[in-house]
């Protein structure tokens, strides 16, 4: 059985999906690393994350199943589009296939009046997550998405009006992608609607996982 591997948005950390695999039944092929961690101590810039990501991932015998929110959703179809062999499924919550330029420079000027202990819940500390954003702004997976053939499943909340668009972007361009728009849900879809999410990942799972 293939390991599957949950990755965590950039606002939070790997505990986020602990009520996920509480409601996922066999649950004991599933890891999920904490970002922070996997760079051991290096600078947080895209390349180094994706770096350690990639690294992470082959180091995992034989192929696995990939399911990233948010900035663990970029990682992740980064990481399909580069290794296909390797990936079985790729279920992206949230993911942006372009970042939105605007809405990152927003983002960050709200950051930088933020106390410092804001940041302790989430991913990196302050001075990191400036670091990871500003080296995020041209990343654009437009014209590489329509090679994914492994099965897909595109999830993202009625509520999450920044990332709506994508979802059906990505659902429209990759061949085998299935769409799901979670209701009454925002954009941290397994914090907000954990029990629901886990019955959507088990069904797509229990019909890929051959």
């Amino acid at each position: 059985m293939a390991t599957k591997i949950l990755v965590h948005g950039s606002g939070h950390k790997a505990a986020s999906w602990d009520k996920i695999i509480s409601y996922m039944g066999d649950n004991e092929d599933i890891v999920c690393p904490n970002l922070s961690s996997i760079l051991e101590g290096q600078e947080a810039s895209y390349e180094n994350l994706y770096s350690a990501f990639v690294k992470y991932c082959n180091e995992i015998d034989g192929q696995i199943h990939l399911c990233g929110l948010s900035l663990g959703g970029i990682l992740t179809l980064n990481y399909t589009l580069d290794f296909p062999q390797k990936v079985k499924t790729l279920v992206l919550i949230g993911t942006p296939y372009k970042v939105p330029k605007l809405a990152f420079s927003f983002q960050n000027i709200i950051f930088r009046f933020l106390p410092k202990s804001i940041f302790e819940t989430m991913a990196f500390d302050k001075k990191n997550t400036f670091a990871l954003g500003n080296t995020m702004k041209n990343l654009d997976f437009s014209n590489r998405v329509k090679s994914i053939e492994c099965p897909t499943l595109v999830l993202c909340g009625k509520k999450d009006s920044a990332n709506i668009k994508s979802a059906h972007f990505l659902a429209q361009n990759i061949k085998s992608a299935e769409l799901e728009i979670i209701e009454d849900t925002g954009h941290v879809v397994n914090e907000e609607n954990p029990e629901v999410l886990a019955q959507i990942l088990t069904e797509f799972y229990s019909k890929n996982d051959f």
